[in-house]
């Protein structure tokens, strides 16, 4: 063990710092946005809408996210109406392949959570808000995803985290990240240990930025008690 290649691999591994930090922030905050759809869907009376969700998850919590990431970014570009596409500047670009996987998956996860908090909002609820004349949108904007998303902010924060140690799959596909530029700089001076501790000791870093800026989230809205771990936490 070398002193000297923790230093050296310390200004290296930072030039990493910025994407993994877009890869994180994107794909969180899309596959929060599509998490409420797909959550909503799992929880719907029709079929129509429930089992296409039922499958999205199975099939995605079921599978490997490294896979998912090739099929996206390798397998998505051997089909010509893919290359003829719009998307096509999109999917073939390493970055935005990435987000988009990551994104997917995490969205799957985090619908399952969703689809459980929805389900133990009292039914009560629902029928005050009738009987006083609230519509529908109201009772769901005003009544019912605030309570959830309170009730979800533990979970939330928990899933950020998962997504940031996702993030470094993405050097799978040419992602020059945090693990991207370790492994590249590991492959110059043969030193994994030195340089993967101090890759380490910087995702160490971020996911407690994460974790202090959700704590204070939940202090403001004075959520107390344990955290419920997500599907993909505890598998």
């Amino acid at each position: 063990m070398s002193p000297d290649i923790f230093i050296r691999a310390i200004p290296i591994v930072l030039q990493g710092l910025q994407l993994t930090l877009i890869i994180t922030i994107c794909s969180f905050v899309l596959g929060q946005l599509l998490a409420l759809p797909l959550g909503l869907a799992r929880q719907a009376a029709s079929p129509l809408l429930r089992w296409p969700a039922a499958v999205y998850t199975f099939l995605i919590r079921g599978s490997p996210l490294l896979v998912q990431l090739f099929i996206i970014y390798y397998g998505l570009g051997q089909i010509p109406a893919v290359r003829e596409s719009v998307f096509w500047p999109i999917l073939r670009e390493p970055l935005y392949c990435g987000i988009i996987a990551i994104a997917l998956n995490s969205a799957a996860y985090m619908a399952e959570v969703v689809a459980g908090a929805l389900k133990r909002v009292p039914k009560g609820q629902s029928e005050a808000c009738i009987s006083l004349g609230i519509s529908r949108r109201h009772r769901f904007t005003d009544v019912l995803l605030p309570q959830v998303y309170r009730e979800l902010l533990p979970n939330i924060g928990n899933e950020i985290i998962l997504v940031l140690k996702s993030s470094s799959l993405a050097s799978a596909i040419t992602i020059m990240e945090i693990t991207g530029v370790a492994r590249a700089f590991t492959a110059r001076t043969f030193a994994p240990f030195e340089v993967f501790i101090t890759a380490g000791i910087l995702y160490l870093a971020i996911g407690f930025a994460f974790t202090f800026l959700f704590r204070q989230l939940e202090r403001r809205y004075g959520i107390t008690g344990t955290r419920t771990p997500t599907p993909e936490a505890s598998a």
